[in-house]
């Protein structure tokens, strides 16, 4: 499965951004979905998952009440709504795709089989 993740960009603090991840090549349809990120001279770290009905999912504490994250309505893509953006949510943010159970391992990168080439984030304060 190829991912291609969209929708990054610049914007000020408190604005909001859509990311989209969609596959090539195959459907997602079967595959829970996750969103990492990594800022500036930091490791790579979990912000979301959800389950590949769309019933469940997790969010990093930093992110919570502020990021949704969401499947289509034939599942085969996956969106992440980023409100009241701080400039600490700025980094490259990747979407990945995993055929297993949701549960916590879904924070945990290893457990992913494919991953997206990212798209860039930036908020300026």
């Amino acid at each position: 499965v190829q991912l291609q993740a969209s929708g990054g960009g610049l914007v000020q603090a408190g604005g909001s951004l859509l990311l989209s991840c969609a596959p090539s090549g195959r459907t997602l349809r079967s595959y829970g979905m996750g969103w990492f990120r990594q800022a500036p001279g930091k490791e790579r770290e979990f912000v979301s998952a959800i389950s590949w009905s769309g019933d469940s999912t997790d969010y990093a504490d930093s992110v919570k009440g502020r990021f949704s994250i969401s499947r289509g309505n034939a599942k085969n893509t996956v969106f992440l709504r980023m409100n009241s953006l701080k400039p600490e949510d700025t980094g490259v943010y990747y979407c990945a795709a995993v055929q297993g159970n949701f549960g916590p391992n879904y924070r945990v990168q290893a457990t992913y089989d494919y991953w997206g080439q990212g798209t860039q984030v930036t908020v300026s304060s």
